[in-house]
């Protein structure tokens, strides 16, 4: 049974630790180079750091499976452990994604997929998240911006 729950500070390494993995997964040979040699295992673990008080974590049996983090209409991430993917896991994240959104009195969201991230793009579709089209997403890092080609995808709540 999937558990849903406010972050709370002591999860940080858990959720940078899933971050790093899954973001690994979903972009490496999609994104720049110059994207990949900044997001290393430790500023994942920083930015977790950073954003626990915007992050929803799911947990599986007490332990931390994945997590969301929502700013504005927004959902920024929704990452799940490799060992839970196809468990249902990421469906009840996302929906809570989309619940937060509609309670920030939005009546629609958006995130970006990268291009490239066919597996990410097929879920949100069949969860009827549509494609809107490319765009170059602004990916920070300290004081610099990366574009990153990517599809926004948006949802009617």
């Amino acid at each position: 049974m999937v558990e849903l729950r406010a972050a709370r500070d002591t999860d940080a390494d858990a959720v940078g630790t899933i971050w790093a993995s899954a973001w690994r997964d979903g972009h490496l040979g999609h994104v720049p180079e110059e994207l990949v040699a900044v997001r290393t295992h430790a500023s994942f673990l920083d930015r977790a750091a950073q954003r626990i008080t915007d992050t929803t974590v799911a947990e599986v049996d007490g332990v931390v499976a994945g997590f969301i983090m929502v700013a504005d209409d927004e959902v920024e991430q929704v990452f799940v452990d490799a060992g839970h993917r196809g468990s249902g896991v990421a469906a009840v994240l996302l929906a809570e994604a989309e619940r937060q959104v509609a309670g920030n009195g939005h009546a629609s969201a958006w995130l970006a997929v990268v291009e490239g991230n066919a597996r990410a793009r097929r879920f949100y579709e069949r969860l009827g998240w549509h494609d809107e089209g490319a765009f170059q997403y602004a990916a920070r890092h300290g004081d610099t911006t990366i574009p990153v080609p990517c599809r926004r995808y948006v949802k009617k709540l």
